[in-house]
């Protein structure tokens, strides 16, 4: 029998939750791309309940270990003494989420003498040293489509919370303050707006669909230029001018090189040849390389909000969002762990479908949203 180590987030402050705001997640029976949900015999936990953190174990103990698998769950990971270091020397497979990420690197990898398989409980691999992986032998796999609409929802939710001077307006009244002029000195409608995507893959398309309804001007840049249908379906036009808003992601849709460096967001024309379209969804692991720079991206990878620059970042303590403003503000990025995130995810973490995509489809595992 195999030993399963999952590390994964630590539970809530005030212990584990004992009731929800809600008695149930609504049921999805398809991805937006057409993919089915997995449907499993049976469940052994409520739909919408915590999983991901310690006590939760993505909702797998009893199914591992009612079969005589080990499972192992720790929040401890980093240091050389943590309970991860200790317990991967006879780990088979190790499982990990985005933004609490087991870091396999080329040394780790060395020391896992039994590892086979290493899961990202989401979407993305960039934890994850690949060059090793291969050299070893280990199967790295994702949850395609686990967490995509609710990383879109939550861009769209920061857009909308810049563009309105939503965070420094609510300490204001948290503080006990009543500043209208303070509040709305820098906050603006996102109505007429330029608002651009940098990639159009899964996250991306799904955020520039669920902006379209704010009557804002879209665009994108991408390496595949997206079918004719859908460009006209959302007014799609390519950033040849500077935006006001732009969705710069780190992590998977900028591929990390061998080395660990993230290629530069470079510009991709949007006249492409007819021959270079895609019939179907983007593929894994796009170059975004070319030629000429995107004139709405600069050198550090930033982008401009009415003249102020967003500099995309994770939740990191004292990381700004924005650089020349005395409003400094950040928020946690929760898109990939929200209850009720994911139906592959969230519905059945047991089913292998959510784990590895089906042989059937033509691009098999992919690395974007």
């Amino acid at each position: 029998m195999a030993k399963v180590l999952c590390v994964l987030y630590d539970d809530p402050v005030g212990g584990y939750l004992k009731s929800y705001a809600r008695d149930g997640i609504p049921k999805v029976e398809r991805c937006p791309g057409g993919q089915t949900a997995p449907t499993p015999k049976q469940l052994d936990f409520k739909p919408g309940e915590l999983l991901g953190s310690v006590s939760g174990g993505l909702g797998l103990r009893k199914f591992l270990e009612g079969i005589g698998h080990t499972f192992v769950v720790t929040s401890d990971k980093d240091s050389a003494t943590s309970v991860f270091e200790r317990e991967l020397p006879d780990a088979e497979i190790v499982i990990s989420q985005p933004l609490w990420p087991a870091y396999l690197t080329a040394e780790r990898f060395a020391v896992a003498k039994k590892l086979k398989l290493v899961i990202t409980a989401a979407i993305g691999s960039d934890h994850t040293d690949l060059q090793a992986a291969i050299k070893h032998g280990v199967t790295v796999a994702e949850v395609t489509y686990s967490n995509s609409i609710s990383v879109s929802e939550h861009v769209v939710m920061m857009i909308l919370s810049l563009v309105r001077n939503y965070i420094p307006s609510y300490k204001w009244v948290i503080d006990g303050g009543w500043n209208i002029a303070d509040c709305v000195s820098r906050s603006y409608d996102l109505e007429a707006m330029e608002v651009g995507t940098v990639a159009a893959g899964r996250i991306g398309l799904a955020v520039l669909r669920r902006l379209k309804p704010f009557d804002v001007k879209l665009h994108y840049t991408d390496k595949h230029r997206l079918r004719e249908n859908v460009e006209k379906e959302l007014n799609l036009t390519s950033p040849e001018r500077r935006v006001d808003g732009a969705r710069l992601r780190r992590g998977h849709d900028q591929r990390p090189t061998a080395s660990g460096d993230r290629e530069p967001l470079q510009r991709r024309a949007h006249r492409q040849d007819e021959a270079r379209r895609l019939s179907g969804e983007h593929g894994a692991r796009q170059d975004m390389r070319s030629r000429r720079r995107c004139p709405c991206i600069e050198r550090r990878a930033a982008c401009r909000l009415r003249r102020r620059r967003l500099v995309p970042s994770a939740a990191a303590e004292g990381s700004p969002v924005t650089d020349d403003a005395p409003s400094r503000h950040d928020a946690a990025h929760l898109g990939v762990d929200i209850v009720g995130a994911g139906p592959l995810r969230r519905r059945d973490p047991r089913d292998p479908g959510m784990l590895v995509r089906g042989s059937s489809h033509p691009r098999g595992v992919s690395d974007r949203g």
